[in-house]
């Protein structure tokens, strides 16, 4: 399968970035496995590497200072739209992400944002009830134990070097 093409659209702020440098390291009808370096330069991170589960609407990225260590796991929960004259994705961000920290911890973030989407119309009901069912079925996973599942497609395709 050649590389498709990958673009991330996000509701808050507004915006479609086309993902030109991301490495795709694997590609199946269940998963694409990316590698990447920070958009936008930060201090804390600097690259990492995204597993997108596009059956399931979740997508699973290690992020890593630039010295290797790992930061934390980030999970997006998205929606995506594929288009196979262009072999495009498009993964929209509906916006509850979920931090899985290194010793376990595990923080929610920005449930806040999927009100205001909601209030504002940019969010539908329709994708207010997938947000939540998918950030659902994520917290199901991870307190059940099974989120080294989750990540292993990025450690087999991009192995830690921390």
């Amino acid at each position: 399968m050649a590389n498709p093409i990958i673009y991330r659209k996000r509701l808050i702020p507004e915006e479609c970035i086309l993902l030109k440098d991301d490495t795709v390291l694997h590609r199946s009808p269940e998963i694409i496995v990316t590698k990447w370096n920070s958009l936008k330069p930060r201090k804390d991170l600097h690259h990492g590497c995204s597993c997108y589960y596009l059956q399931e609407g979740i997508k699973v990225s290690r992020f890593y200072k630039e010295d290797d260590t790992l930061l934390f796991w980030y999970c997006d929960i998205v929606d995506y739209s594929y288009h196979e004259d262009t072999d495009t994705y498009i993964v929209t961000d509906l916006l509850a992400d979920v931090i899985v920290y290194p010793d376990g911890f595990v923080k929610v973030v920005d449930l806040d944002e999927l009100v205001t989407a909601r209030k504002s119309g940019i969010l539908t009901e329709e994708m207010l009830e997938k947000s939540l069912l998918r950030l659902d079925c994520l917290l199901k996973t991870i307190y059940a134990g099974d989120f080294p599942a989750l990540q292993k497609p990025t450690e087999e395709y991009f192995p830690s070097i921390s």
